[in-house]
């Protein structure tokens, strides 16, 4: 801009929003911008470097370090992800599953990693129903509640398949963690203080968490993890076998064995990455790589197609009208998600008539800029699944511009409250999510060897041929509601990733409520009252993590609405101006 003096600028802030129309118009500042804009609240962490964005800092550390030593976006990925298990046990895993989405810069090639959670061979109706017909959260939070995991394999086949350092040299940081322990956070002692009447039921999660007695670590005491250390040494020693059919297994077995679990030897022994293209959409001219089914890639494609129906920039970011078009286009999605989603492979989404132009056309239509649709227009389906915000995600990127998006989860917050002794980690409670009270066959009654279907979406978002924005968030039905608020207020508004990712968020589903985040305005509430949304002020929703790439230069973003979380930065020198 015109008379603006030009600073040095180091790797904690910068960029963005407010720029000519003719910018804007093209989603975001032009390629290669290094102008500090004042007219922003919220900045981005800078480097020329490579750049990790996770939902905790210190993991974000341990990947930038591996970018450090060398290591490609996937090396870093899957160091944080291991770092995670040690850091935020609530989510970060090695009892769960997720979906990773990879680019590798030099092929020009995005690829999809699909390791999700998958049922027992064992599983039978009704196995999680209590008395009064509903899953009984005591069933569910326990060897029951968990599906097979696919965490270990599908870390350990990323790496194989496109890492580049030593197996041993990615999982050495956090088995350092787990053994040096770390300095437990406010967040992680406020955590595991409200679980913990039932965390401590299950012996080996009490000890491994937890003082004698059942006593929690109080913020600043170090918390060392032997029996997870143990499990990671396993892990670096024989890889994902460890896990399969190793000795990490045989641990697993004997407390199913133990406590009424399910999951067996063969369902260890079958359990398989899916590695697949990845479903393709646009935004605004933009493309993007999204994970196909049992992932919710497709409906957060067809939100941003039917947003893409009405001109978002024009009504202005968090007003009443651009929060009203979110819950509308929202309710209209989940009641598809209700109607077509299915637990995967028995069940096969109908992706190309969900995102059809007619389809999208006419769904759109039913939106009125006035008032919301009646309950009976929407015809949502039966009731939702399980809600559960206690996922994680985080973003990669190395100096050559290979990128990672990985969301993985336990299902709820520490997943099935139980570890299988001397193993140090949680597993996950994915059986919950299936829905029982289904007759068996229909899409999301359990099966054998059935993957539940999941709201979790990473993305990475592609302009002129390259990728720009890598990101996603943790957040159970609310993920694709914020991932595509933050899409519009990135590509539409033009706002700077902090920028778009602090701004507050809107929620409707299933029910009758429109939820908003704190800093909706007494005023825009107003008008949607007004309007005839019934209008709840409820907790935050999400914790977008990502990172914009320029040309030559990285943009991360840490949501702040998770405490803990943080950007970090590889060796390469702090982005500067072109006259530096």
């Amino acid at each position: 801009m015109p008379g603006m003096n030009r600073l040095i600028i180091a790797a904690v802030t910068v960029l963005l929003a407010g720029l000519a129309p003719a910018a804007l118009a093209q989603g975001g500042p032009p390629p290669g911008s290094y102008i500090i804009e004042y007219g922003s609240i919220h900045h981005p962490v800078v480097s020329r470097g490579g750049m990790v964005v996770s939902q905790n800092a210190l993991a974000s550390q341990i990947g930038a370090q591996v970018l450090s030593e060398g290591g490609n976006a996937v090396d870093a990925a899957v160091a944080t992800g291991l770092a995670l298990a040690v850091t935020l046990p609530r989510a970060g895993n090695l009892g769960g599953g997720g979906f990773m989405l990879v680019h590798l810069a030099e092929a020009g090639q995005t690829i999809a990693i699909e390791y999700y959670g998958e049922a027992p061979r064992a599983v039978e109706p009704g196995l999680l129903l209590g008395a009064d017909g509903r899953v009984d959260r005591a069933r569910r939070y326990s060897f029951l509640g968990a599906a097979v995991p696919g965490t270990p394999l599908g870390l350990y086949e990323a790496h194989q398949r496109f890492g580049r350092l030593d197996w041993a040299d990615v999982v050495a940081p956090a088995l350092r963690l787990a053994e040096d322990g770390i300095l437990v956070t406010e967040d992680m002692a406020y955590a595991l203080s409200i679980r913990r009447d039932w965390i401590t039921q299950d012996p080996a999660a009490a000890a491994a968490l937890y003082k004698a007695g059942g006593e929690p670590y109080a913020p600043g005491e170090r918390l060392v993890q032997p029996d997870l250390a143990w499990s990671l040494t396993q892990y670096r020693d024989h890889g994902a076998a460890a896990f399969y059919e190793g000795e990490v297994a045989q641990r697993l077995i004997a407390a199913m064995q133990a406590n009424g679990g399910i999951i067996g030897h063969e369902d260890l022994a079958a359990y398989q990455v899916r590695i697949t293209e990845p479903l393709w959409s646009a935004y605004r001219g933009h493309p993007m790589a999204l994970m196909p089914p049992p992932a919710s890639g497709v409906l957060l494609a067809q939100m941003m197609a039917m947003l893409e129906q009405f001109d978002m920039a024009a009504l202005g970011p968090q007003s009443a009208a651009s929060l009203h078009h979110v819950a509308e286009v929202t309710r209209l999605v989940y009641a598809d998600r209700a109607r077509a989603m299915g637990g995967y492979p028995q069940h096969q989404t109908p992706v190309e008539a969900l995102l059809g132009a007619d389809y999208i056309a006419a769904r759109a239509a039913l939106v009125s800029p006035d008032a919301p649709l009646p309950s009976e227009d929407v015809q949502p389906g039966p009731a939702a699944l399980a809600h559960n915000p206690d996922t994680t995600h985080y973003s990669v990127v190395d100096a050559q511009g290979n990128a990672v998006s990985n969301t993985y989860t336990l299902g709820s917050s520490y997943g099935a409250h139980v570890m299988a002794p001397g193993t140090g980690f949680f597993l996950n409670d994915a059986m919950g999510n299936f829905r029982w009270n289904e007759p068996p066959g229909s899409p999301n009654a359990p099966e054998p060897g059935k993957r539940v279907i999941s709201t979790i979406t990473p993305v990475i978002v592609f302009r002129d041929d390259r990728p720009w924005i890598v990101s996603g968030t943790p957040g159970g039905l609310q993920i694709i509601p914020a991932m595509a608020q933050f899409l519009v207020n990135m590509i539409d508004h033009g706002l700077n990733p902090a920028e778009a990712s602090a701004r507050p968020r809107a929620f409707q589903g299933y029910g009758a409520t429109l939820d908003v985040e704190p800093g909706v305005s007494p005023d825009t509430i107003a008008v949607l009252e007004a309007m005839g949304h019934e209008v709840r002020q409820t907790l935050t929703m999400g914790s977008i993590q990502t990172i914009e790439m320029g040309q030559g230069v990285l943009y991360g973003a840490s949501d702040t609405r998770r405490p803990g979380a943080g950007v970090a930065v590889s060796g390469a020198r702090p982005a500067q101006t072109p006259e530096d």
